[in-house]
């Protein structure tokens, strides 16, 4: 039943702060009309935004915790995570830093 492919390893801060970084990041950008409501019934209600923005934000609850807790969600991120690693033991240079480069040289 083995392919021969292990699972490659991954420290605690790996799968407990790096990988779900990354889902967060594209969890909101998933959920960004939520993000959007919510932000600007907060911005309309002032200090009422506790009462009056109930709704925004237990939608904006609802559909963040729907991909944090879906499992192909997380391995989605977890290869792109691994992607990221491996381009960087390579090269040395963080992704953040090869895409202002990129962007940079255009």
């Amino acid at each position: 039943m083995d392919s021969g492919k292990s699972e490659p390893f991954l420290r605690h801060v790996e799968k407990d702060v790096l990988i779900p970084k990354i889902m967060r990041e594209k969890a909101r950008v998933l959920c960004s009309d939520k993000v959007e409501a919510f932000t600007k019934c907060c911005q309309d209600s002032g200090l009422l935004m506790v009462v009056k923005c109930r709704n925004e934000n237990a939608a904006l609850k609802e559909c963040l915790t729907l991909h944090y807790t879906n499992p192909t969600f997380y391995e989605e991120c977890k290869q792109e995570y691994l992607k990221e690693r491996e381009e960087f033991q390579r090269t040395g240079i963080p992704s953040k830093k090869r895409q202002q480069n990129v962007a940079n040289s255009m």
